[in-house]
């Protein structure tokens, strides 16, 4: 049976498993480095840092972070965790296949 499964510390597996998400990830982190003390003229620096990134950029950190945003909108706030059909969500594994297993074992003994 197909299955939605969301992995909500995501973006650590991105920064350390594939290089060209590392590098996205890391442009991601450029955005906030050196920003002055005002905030008003921070959130502007940041804007135009996200400007000139281009969509790719923005695009590509959105779904780098789209765990998170799904996770805070079912309410979990320990990590890791993953997530099966918006539904079931296994704690503290983080090897997802076992989680994946304990979630299809789980599955079978209910009608």
């Amino acid at each position: 049976m197909p299955m939605s499964l969301t992995v909500i510390d995501a973006q650590s597996r991105i920064s350390s498993s594939n290089e060209n998400d590392n590098r996205i990830i890391q442009q991601a982190i450029s955005l906030l480095e050196h920003l002055p003390a005002d905030p008003a003229r921070s959130a502007a620096l940041v804007q135009r840092r996200l400007k000139d990134g281009g969509n790719a950029l923005q695009t590509r950190i959105g779904t780098a972070y789209q765990g998170v945003v799904d996770a805070w909108s079912l309410g979990i706030i320990t990590i890791p965790a993953v997530v099966v059909d918006q539904r079931y969500v296994v704690y503290g594994e983080p090897d997802v296949a076992k989680a994946v297993a304990l979630i299809e074992a789980h599955r079978r003994t209910q009608p």
